[in-house]
């Protein structure tokens, strides 16, 4: 109860630069936030409104360009693009998902651990995080797949292990933002452990902060994610993955540029749109 009462009277407003605005007096996180919805259902809902599947073929039909009934137009198999780029965000958010869950998994206690704790914990442990990130992500995520073979949890895996590193500093750094704040003087003064005040005092403060940051390192997971499945180091040949797509389409920019156009946007809207809302998350 003291321990409370000190903290509640101690508490600073971290970070009150300027209230976070309304989601809908900002237009392009409204957007962003739109967007990204409309891409999970799209891909949620794949089966019901593409029932052909994406690997429906027909040759006949090779190359056609946007059209009625063929929104997008079709690919060098005369595969529908619109069909394969609704199934494709199945395999690139669920790429994401999973190596965002693995990079926050590991980089927040790494973070947490350091920061919040400080003296030889912290200097062990962000000098090991330091050569983690001195190593080049894009070659640990390609020795990573080397390793684990080809498919999309490898890549999750790899762009996963890639990412935790920066997490791990940026948790670092908050926690050690907040660490420095009174309340956090109050409660050890009161006898709270050092994890107690980690996970009631550091952790509930950070979190806005580390949620920002998760936000945008969707962007960059789901980005790198694409870049290895477009060297063709994911996702079997053939695959419905953006990635995968672009580098189906590259060979035919000239006579077919919307077979590459297609994932292509798609991947950039949605990376811009994860950076956008983190953005707006970021403001207090």
């Amino acid at each position: 109860m003291l321990e409370r009462a000190l903290c509640a009277l101690a508490i600073p407003p971290l970070g009150a630069v300027s209230p976070r605005r309304p989601l809908g007096r900002q237009p392009l996180a409204m957007l962003s936030l739109l967007w990204l919805a409309a891409v999970a259902l799209g891909a949620v809902l794949a089966p019901y409104l593409a029932p052909t599947g994406p690997m429906a073929t027909d040759p006949s039909r090779a190359l056609l360009p946007p059209g009625p009934g063929i929104w997008l137009g079709t690919d060098f198999l005369g595969r529908d693009v619109l069909v394969r780029l609704l199934w494709g965000g199945r395999w690139t958010l669920w790429m994401g998902v999973e190596a965002l869950a693995l990079a926050v998994g590991l980089g927040l206690p790494l973070g947490l651990a350091a920061g919040g704790t400080g003296g030889l914990r912290d200097m062990v442990l962000m000098r090991l995080v330091d050569a983690w990130l001195a190593f080049p992500g894009l070659l640990l995520a390609m020795a990573v797949v080397a390793i684990l073979g080809p498919g999309l949890s490898s890549v999750a895996v790899a762009v996963g292990l890639a990412a935790a590193a920066p997490y791990a500093r940026v948790a670092r750094a908050t926690a050690r933002e907040i660490r420095a704040q009174p309340y956090i003087d109050a409660a050890r003064a009161v006898g709270a452990s050092p994890w107690r005040v980690i996970l009631r005092h550091i952790l509930p403060n950070a979190a806005p902060a580390l949620v920002a940051f998760a936000a945008t390192q969707l962007g960059w997971v789901l980005l790198n994610g694409a870049a290895l499945n477009f060297l063709g180091l994911g996702v079997p040949p053939g695959t419905p993955e953006w990635g995968a797509m672009l580098a189906e389409g590259r060979a035919y920019l000239r006579d077919a540029p919307w077979a590459a156009l297609a994932p292509g946007f798609a991947l950039t809207l949605t990376v811009l749109a994860a950076n956008v809302l983190g953005d707006w998350l970021g403001q207090e």
